[in-house]
């Protein structure tokens, strides 16, 4: 359904020669989303609506289309065609509907709380992301190796918020403080109070009881700040 504003009843000042051709709107309507949505991985699929055809615009020389404020090219979207070419401008609102198709990640079989990712636990299905929730996994890369921080179904798709890179330290594991400066490098060991996946920050307990901060790293090593 179009909705517009500015719409001349035709019949009265325009011959009907002078009415803008529909099938134009509709066209121009769909290059524009296919122009913007160039960039997008995967295939995008337009649907536009049908306009209403009893619609009685002037002619236009040049249609000019855009994107309504905080609308965007993603779903159910909508679409504003105007002209301000003829000597009665007018601007009209076609809705269309965007699916984006994109291989996304998902459970081949149930995935348990704790347990890491591997090649036999995913599959890749094509689907619609613009009506799936946000965080969905398409890099099979970033999720094999992953630990899963939930109970996953089978054939449920794989978002980043049930994952979690795996810990390179454990609490209450014996680690080697290193710090490493310009031209030297000193380790002694401590004790680790929390679990930190490599990269993060981890607190240790060092041998005379101090509590300190460092990152976590491979082999059981803590990079501490000269």
């Amino acid at each position: 359904m179009a909705f517009f504003s500015s719409c001349l009843l035709a019949d009265e000042q325009f011959p009907a020669a002078q009415y803008q051709e529909i099938s134009l709107i509709k066209n121009a309507v769909e290059n524009f989303i296919y122009n913007q949505t160039a960039t997008l991985p995967g295939q995008v699929i337009v649907n536009v609506d049908k306009i209403d055809k009893h619609l009685n615009l002037a002619k236009c020389a040049e249609l000019e289309t855009f994107m309504p404020a905080g609308g965007r090219l993603w779903g159910r979207t909508s679409v504003g065609v105007r002209c301000n070419h003829s000597s009665a401008g007018w601007t009209i609102y076609v809705q269309a509907e965007v699916s984006i198709m994109v291989n996304v990640l998902h459970a081949a079989r149930p995935i348990s709380t704790g347990q890491k990712i591997t090649n036999e636990d995913i599959t890749l299905q094509n689907a619609n992301v613009t009506q799936m929730p946000e965080g969905i996994t398409t890099d099979i890369a970033q999720v094999i190796g992953k630990v899963a921080t939930t109970n996953i179904a089978a054939g449920q798709p794989l978002r980043s918020q049930m994952l979690r890179a795996p810990f390179a330290i454990l609490r209450g594991q014996k680690v080697n403080l290193v710090v490493q400066g310009k031209g030297f490098s000193v380790s002694s060991e401590g004790q680790a109070l929390t679990d930190a996946a490599e990269g993060q920050v981890v607190q240790v307990r060092n041998k005379t009881g101090r509590i300190i901060s460092g990152i976590a790293r491979i082999n059981s090593i803590v990079e501490v700040q000269p």
